[in-house]
């Protein structure tokens, strides 16, 4: 073989390693393995991070994607009326997540106004939410009535399913269930029985409320719980519920304003009904005693205005000389007006205020807070000065006084329970007497007085002629206040409470134009009052 010299030495260089050439093929076979190992080093590195250092998150990743977690609804909680009959409930929601049906009642429109409607939460209530559990998106929510202000309380926690999912999201097994707790129950003082009963009242077509706006309370005095409240026209809370935009709509449009409570919220002149404030306040001030007396001359004249007592004209009669029991009992104009005039503005509006005339009842109902006019405000709104007209019209309950059904019945439970000023309760309570309950600070005969009046109203020759042959003896009031609407139709009014030494029920009707109070508002009050006492529980 021939052999090759390791050093080769060139003109003018210095010797040297000789250069070997390499081939292509050599030079693949010598970059190769640095490529392979270079491609297995890169694929351990991605497989270290992505396991080691990204395990954790890779592997949530993963199981998220396999994993699909559902929501379950929460059953609202349960509201009962005070014997545990329910009122309002929803069903419970099944294991597959599925949300539960809507709220149901058992009368949808008799609770309308006193329950309130739910929708669907806003951003707003979203925003504004207080409660622990909070509202997410499509949840329902109390609009209004005990359904708001109780919502907290009503609202359950929901539940929820975790499922195994395929690659197409088709659920293969459940893994989990947390359940959902149902909202607490909310037990109310309403009566579901009477409330159904009242509302039927109003629907019977033989009556003069029929088809018109009304007004029904009910409460016990001692302690100011409501039995009944009822506001019509009424509707359907399940439209909500289900959301009939269309009859929503309409309710939202009708001129009638279904949706408007009329017991918190409607403002009436109080008519004759306010005479037993005025009353009062003339024993209580010292301007008459029991021997004072008037006498009934049919009509006063005032400059070259009249005013006339309602017997005289309507009968053209008179009725003699009228002491304060006999005012009360026919409520006669002639001697509110005497007293109105002896008593002064300053002093009817002091003891209007006493009664909760022209301020909120405490209700937790929002409500409205009316008006006891005065001097000041006439000057100020008006711009006119005040005349013995005005005092007139006031001591009547006329002219620009305003007041709320809620006011008028609280009030004038007040002469049923001794003397205490009882803010409307919505809840059950166990105690005799709630510290809601404000002591007027009357005195024992003037209670007497005007409630002796009240007994008389509604006994023979008094202007409660229905409850001539009532079998229980009552205290009541008859009230026939001027409307300013087109109709020229006086509104009906009517307070009464049962049994007159004990009294367990207090009750005012209210229906809109519809005439004398004897005669529309107080059938409907005997009609409930004869429900009531003819149960056996």
């Amino acid at each position: 073989m021939k052999s090759f010299p390791i050093f080769h030495k060139e003109k003018g260089q210095l010797a040297g390693f000789a250069k070997k050439k390499r081939s292509s093929e050599e030079s693949r076979l010598y970059l190769l393995p640095l490529f392979f190992a270079l491609v297995f080093l890169i694929l351990t590195g991605r497989l270290l991070q992505l396991t080691i250092v990204k395990g954790n998150y890779f592997r949530h990743l993963a199981e998220d994607n396999r994993l699909k977690e559902i929501p379950i609804e929460a059953p609202r909680g349960k509201i009962i009326d005070r014997k545990g009959f329910t009122v309002a409930y929803s069903s419970a929601s099944d294991t597959q997540g599925n949300r539960g049906l809507p709220r149901r009642y058992n009368d949808p429109y008799a609770f309308s106004h006193l329950l309130g409607y739910r929708q669907v939460a806003s951003k707003e209530d979203m925003k504004n939410d207080s409660c622990a559990v909070r509202l997410k998106m499509n949840d329902m929510v109390g609009k209004d009535g005990l359904e708001k202000i109780y919502e907290c309380m009503l609202r359950g926690k929901k539940g929820k399913k975790l499922v195994e999912i395929d690659a197409k999201g088709k659920p293969l097994k459940t893994i989990s269930i947390v359940s959902p707790q149902e909202g607490k129950t909310v037990q109310l003082s309403i009566d579901l029985e009477l409330q159904k009963y009242a509302y039927q009242a109003l629907l019977d077509g033989q009556k003069a409320a029929y088809g018109k706006k009304a007004v029904i309370i009910a409460s016990i005095p001692e302690t100011g719980e409501i039995l009944v409240l009822i506001s019509m026209p009424s509707y359907s809370l399940e439209d909500f519920e289900i959301n009939e935009e269309e009859k929503i709509r309409a309710l939202f449009d009708n001129p009638d304003k279904p949706l408007f409570n009329r017991a918190t919220h409607g403002i009436y002149p109080a008519g004759s009904i306010f005479k037993l404030f005025v009353a009062t306040g003339g024993l209580e001030e010292k301007t008459i005693d029991e021997h004072f007396r008037v006498e009934d001359t049919g009509k006063i004249t005032l400059g070259d205005k009249t005013f006339g007592n309602w017997y005289f004209l309507q009968y053209g009669k008179t009725e003699g000389m009228v002491d304060i029991i006999t005012a009360i009992k026919r409520s006669n104009d002639i001697f509110f007006y005497t007293l109105g005039e002896k008593l002064g503005e300053k002093k009817i509006q002091k003891w209007a205020e006493h009664f909760g005339f022209g301020k909120k009842t405490g209700s937790i109902l929002p409500d409205e807070e009316g008006l006891v006019p005065s001097v000041f405000w006439k000057q100020d709104v008006l711009k006119e000065n005040w005349y013995t007209g005005d005092t007139y019209n006031l001591a009547i309950g006329q002219g620009y006084l305003l007041t709320t059904p809620l006011q008028v019945h609280t009030a004038a439970a007040s002469f049923a329970n001794g003397g205490f000023l009882c803010a409307p309760q919505f809840l059950k309570t166990t105690k005799e007497k709630p510290a809601s309950c404000k002591k007027l600070e009357l005195s024992q005969k003037t209670l007497d007085l005007v409630r002796e009046g009240m007994r008389e109203a509604c006994s023979a020759g008094g202007t409660g002629w229905p409850f001539f042959d009532f079998p229980i003896p009552v205290g009541c009031k008859t009230g026939t206040a001027q409307s300013h609407a087109a109709s020229g139709i006086p509104h009906a009014w009517f307070t009464v409470f049962a049994p007159f030494d004990k009294p367990e029920i207090a009750i005012t009707v209210l229906v809109e134009e519809t005439g004398e109070g004897s005669n529309v508002a107080a059938p409907i009050a005997k009609e409930i009052l004869t429900s009531y006492f003819s149960r056996t529980q």
